[in-house]
């Protein structure tokens, strides 16, 4: 059970007498004040001198030993113990779909725990995966621990992102995140208007207990703008944004790249395959049969990537502020790149016909599929042609263009057929087949939703990934065989506690699952295979994909669970992934491949700071990853509200004790059915059965069940939306036991009076 802070009646008296306290008293206090620091701790035992250079000496070696868990730089805490409000990071979602966050700092020794939703909040404006937020942990009357939110911190606490709303007396700013309670009181001189969108800097409270007052700092757009959006998720996830002068000036000063201390592969035909509306081409591809006779039915293949670290060197204002960055952020409507555009669209990017520095490495694949050897290479570069997925698809399924049929015998059918080839090896791995059905969203020319498409899937897109899984795959072979430093890209296995869940869900719509097997990727392909074509395919797939962890950034290699690898790094992105750039700088160290002039390898603070680098990295990819989400849901909102009062058929994707998220077929759209709004009578969250069940009447609303709802609300503003159930709940089950009241979590609420039963709503 996770443990909490001590009552203050109960708590330990530290002795009066000044003295190192034993190892006993000392882990007694510890324990009762969940957690403290070094100098609080000489504090309370009046230490000073020796004695305090003594206590770090224990609380070192206790650490050592395991017996506490260090928390940030100077605090300390027994293994797994929660302080009684502290940061986390929401890292995971459960098959029901409710959040579990752990704490920010001490990650590896504390529990998981479930963040306590607020009722009647749309799905949208709640928190979501890759957020930080401060919270209160409480202990329930059942022993568990939930944490109830205070505040989300991805903006600063001293400014504001907010609407501006105009009263006759005074005029407000509302913030934009549905979490911050506190509107601020502004001086209008008359430029503002009703509906502006504004970063306000929050001043102090006119009276004890009067709203803030605050200061107009930027008014940086429109609440009815299209691209409010983007914006909005900028500021209240704390996005970098923009580079300093100084990083400009050395983008500026970046020269084309010449042969000198480079392989010349321009005589190589690569070619760039990306989206249609990609702006900068960090990859280019090319294949052919192996000549050699010892490898019959072979290919070899080339990847080159975009040769980042020849631009940004170590500890140059680039460096600093791509790695602060830590990837590019990718909006509907916008990008926040990584680096300047003179380098990730300029000179980093692959652009046809013209010459670019690249790293890149020569695979050599067997008739199955097995990868025998490789080689890097620091090269010069001029690709033969820039594709779209489509076009390149389109060649290849017998409809060349003008720009395909001069290709397609010398480029496009040997890349297909190393790729077939490949593809052997990739099914004989079993990765995980989990199909995640992406939408795109279409913006038009005035910034405004012109459509919400499915994301096509071609094989196209697949013979890319695999020709960078295995490039990535490469370098981590490489640096380890070289014994030099290098960020993994790591993916560990599900935990326990997610495959016993997995397993209920599984037993509710009579699919078994045995729990006593080792947990292999072909086990969940296994699954996803035999539930395919059934009425619960979309929703098995959905918590398959809960089940997993997330992947991560870490100097210690766990393997990669989801590709079924046992060691991958990330390679092939170093224009918008700061992890790349690292590895790149890795193999021009271990390969021996700097440029003459100044080193561009790895640095000595690159090398001692790399566990902290990889920890801020993926610490910046979960804030992306949520900025994008938020920015996404605004869209979507913006899209629906003129659509307030339409029904539309959906499937339940989540099932809280406050009420059921459902995700709209039509635009993948996630919203809330708030439990009050099910009908006069309580519902009971039945973890075991994933379904919220009537104490009355038995009537389930079951995850995974196919509804129709009608939308009630949608506040672009915020992202949320909120639906109205129109469908009618499952019958009872009846060989499951109907829920008592106290047994399991009560939601919902008694029947008004003179009503019995929710009845048909149409």
């Amino acid at each position: 059970m996770a443990k909490t802070r001590t009552p203050k009646s109960q708590r330990f008296q530290a002795p009066k007498a000044q003295g190192l306290p034993d190892r006993e008293t000392l882990l007694r206090h510890i324990r009762e004040t969940g957690e403290t620091d070094r100098g609080e701790l000489a504090r309370t035992f009046g230490l000073k001198g020796a004695d305090r250079r003594a206590l770090r000496q224990m609380l070192q070696e206790m650490q050592d030993e395991g017996t506490l868990a260090k928390r940030g730089r100077k605090g300390v805490a027994q293994p797994g113990a929660l302080p009684p409000v502290g940061v986390v990071d929401v890292v995971e979602r459960d098959p029901d779909g409710e959040l579990l966050v752990r704490l920010t700092k001490g990650a590896e020794d504390t529990p998981l725990v479930r963040l306590a939703p607020e009722r009647g909040e749309a799905v949208t404006g709640a928190p979501g995966l890759g957020d930080r937020l401060l919270v209160r942990f409480v202990e329930l009357e059942n022993g568990e621990t939930e944490a109830r939110l205070i505040k989300r911190l991805g903006q600063s606490a001293h400014r504001v992102l907010g609407v501006v709303r105009k009263a006759r007396r005074e005029t407000r700013i509302e913030p934009v995140d549905r979490k911050s309670k506190e509107s601020l009181i502004v001086f209008d001189d008359g430029q503002l208007k009703d509906g502006d969108l504004v970063l306000a800097q929050v001043g102090t409270a006119e009276r004890r207990h009067g709203p803030k007052r605050g200061k107009v700092l930027e008014v940086v757009g429109r609440e009815d703008q299209p691209r409010a959006a983007s914006l909005i998720a900028i500021h209240t996830h704390g996005i970098p944004t923009g580079f300093s002068d100084e990083a400009e000036a050395e983008a500026e000063a970046a020269k084309a790249p010449e042969l000198a201390g480079r392989e010349d592969l321009r005589d190589v035909p690569l070619i760039t395959i990306d989206p249609a509306d990609a702006r900068d081409h960090d990859d280019a591809v090319y294949a052919h049969p192996d000549d050699d006779p010892k490898n019959p039915g072979g290919h070899v293949v080339w990847v080159a990537i975009a040769d980042v670290a020849a631009y940004v060197r170590p500890n140059s204002a680039l460096d600093r502020e791509a790695r602060e960055k830590g990837n590019s952020v990718y909006f509907p409507d916008r990008v926040e790149p990584m680096l300047p555009e003179r380098l990730s669209n300029g000179l980093c990017s692959l652009r046809e016909g013209e010459n670019r520095a690249c790293m890149a490495v020569r695979m050599v694949f067997d008739k199955t599929g097995r990868k025998r050897s490789h080689r890097f290479v620091r090269g010069l570069m001029r690709s033969a042609a820039k594709l779209s997925y489509e076009q390149a698809q389109a060649a290849i399924d017998g409809q060349p263009d003008d720009k395909t049929g001069p290709l397609l015998e010398p480029i496009l059918k040997p890349l297909w057929a190393a790729y077939h080839t490949m593809l052997k090896g990739r099914l004989a791995r079993s990765p995980l087949a989990i199909e995640s059905l992406e939408r795109k969203i279409v913006i038009d020319e005035k910034g405004e939703v012109a459509s919400i498409t499915p994301r096509a899937s071609l094989e196209a897109h697949r013979l890319i990934e695999e020709m960078m899984i295995q490039a990535n795959v490469s370098a981590a072979e490489s640096l380890e065989a070289k014994r030099t430093p290098l960020v993994y890209r790591v993916h560990d296995a599900p935990s326990p506690e997610k495959l016993d869940s997995l397993a209920e869900f599984l037993g509710s719509i009579g699919v078994s699952w045995s729990k006593g097997e080792a947990v292999r990727t072909d086990r969940f392909n296994r699954l996803l295979e035999l539930t395919r074509e059934g009425p619960h395919a979309e929703i098995v797939n959905e918590v398959v994909l809960r089940t997993q962890m997330q992947a991560h950034y870490n100097t210690d290699n766990i393997g990669h669970f989801g590709l079924n690898l046992d060691r991958y790094a990330h390679f092939t992105s170093p224009i918008r992934r700061y992890a790349d750039l690292i590895v790149h700088r890795a193999l021009i160290t271990a390969l021996g491949l700097n440029l003459p002039g100044a080193p561009d390898g790895l640095s000595d603070w690159d090398i001692s700071h790399m566990k902290a680098t990889a920890e801020e990295i993926t610490a910046a990819e979960r804030r992306a990853m949520a900025a994008e989400r938020d920015a996404t849901d605004r869209y979507i909102a913006a899209f629906l509200s003129d659509r307030v009062g339409a029904t539309f058929e959906g499937r339940i994707t989540g099932v809280t004790r406050f009420g059921l998220f459902v995700r709209l077929a039509e635009t993948g759209a996630d919203g809330l059915v708030p439990v009050s709004s099910l009908g006069g009578e309580f519902f009971v969250h039945d973890e075991r059965m994933h379904a919220l069940v009537g104490e009355r009447t038995g009537e389930r609303w079951p995850l995974g069940m196919s509804v129709e709802v009608r939308l009630r609300e949608a506040t672009p503003i915020t992202g949320g939306l909120l639906f109205e159930m129109l469908s009618d709940a499952a019958p009872p089950d009846p060989t499951t036991p109907r829920p008592r009241l106290g047994v399991r979590r009560k939601v919902g609420r008694p029947p008004p009076a003179g009503r019995s039963g929710r009845g048909k709503r149409r």
